[in-house]
């Protein structure tokens, strides 16, 4: 058998419990070991920077170094500032982004974040128009060519294939403008809200992730699928990248945002991982 995340997890806070009643033991419960190293890690993530790709109308990310070199004592030291928006490069929307009585980001329960997940690529129709929305047919397609029912308590992860052009972004935006009047010149591929229905309606999913700026397609003016799915407490993560480095199936997904109380959203790192 596989091992999964839960077991890892499992084995880590028996492998603690060990410790404290053997304080002289420093050998490494071997079965932990074992499991970590057969098991390969997929970044999902872009990294921040003055190129991170933002909302039109969001706070960009801005770093400032407050220290960087030679100390008078003689070490070196480092520290920066951060001032950024929640809703920007690799993010996670908290369901109360669109839902009044949703989860704030700090409440969002660790098995919605950590777990199996699936990935659908849609990539030959999505880069071919830039407003594809992704489709109810896209998921029983996926369903059929599996011969593999989306398992409850998944983490679906959208394909589009629109990464590649993170962080240019007229091509990943569909423009380079900036402000409200910006809104009206985005174009990317999103899922639309009858799949998005379809998906509450019909398959118990834990949390869904895109690789794209939205899960709402660029054109969106009412932010359906956020609706439906954030009403639902469906977590949703948002400009992730290498999507082409997973299967279909067969591996799970960590994703821990930044713990902002009250946050609507924030900041996150993605990791798939894949058993050999």
């Amino acid at each position: 058998m596989k091992p999964t995340i839960s077991c890892i997890l499992l084995s880590l806070l028996m492998l603690l419990g060990c410790n404290k009643k053997s304080q002289h033991s420093k050998k490494l419960n071997p079965p932990v070991q074992n499991q970590i190293s057969k098991s390969v890690l997929i970044d999902l993530s872009h990294d921040f920077s003055d190129e991170t790709i933002y909302w039109v109308t969001a706070q960009e990310f801005e770093l400032d170094t407050v220290f960087n070199g030679e100390t008078d004592k003689g070490y070196y030291y480092s520290a920066n500032n951060i001032s950024t928006a929640e809703h920007g490069g690799t993010h996670i929307d908290a369901p109360i982004h669109f839902s009044k009585n949703g989860q704030s980001v700090d409440e969002i329960p660790l098995d919605k974040l950590i777990g199996k997940a699936i990935k659908i690529d849609v990539s030959s129709n999505a880069l071919n128009s830039p407003d594809y929305q992704i489709s109810i047919e896209d998921f029983t397609n996926w369903e059929k060519k599996e011969n593999f029912q989306i398992p409850d308590g998944s983490i679906v992860l959208l394909q589009t294939g629109y990464s590649k052009y993170y962080p240019d972004k007229i091509k990943y935006l569909g423009t380079g403008e900036r402000g409200e009047n910006a809104i009206k010149l985005l174009h990317f591929p999103g899922l639309s809200a009858e799949a998005a229905k379809w998906l509450v309606e019909n398959r118990n999913i834990h949390a869904i992730g895109i690789d794209t700026p939205s899960i709402d397609y660029g054109q969106s003016q009412y932010f359906k699928s956020h609706v439906i799915l954030l009403s639902q407490n469906i977590p949703v993560f948002e400009n992730l990248t290498n999507l082409d480095q997973i299967p279909g199936r067969g591996f799970e997904v960590l994703a821990l945002p930044m713990k902002i109380k009250g946050g609507s959203g924030g900041p996150l790192r993605i990791v798939a991982v894949l058993s050999q």
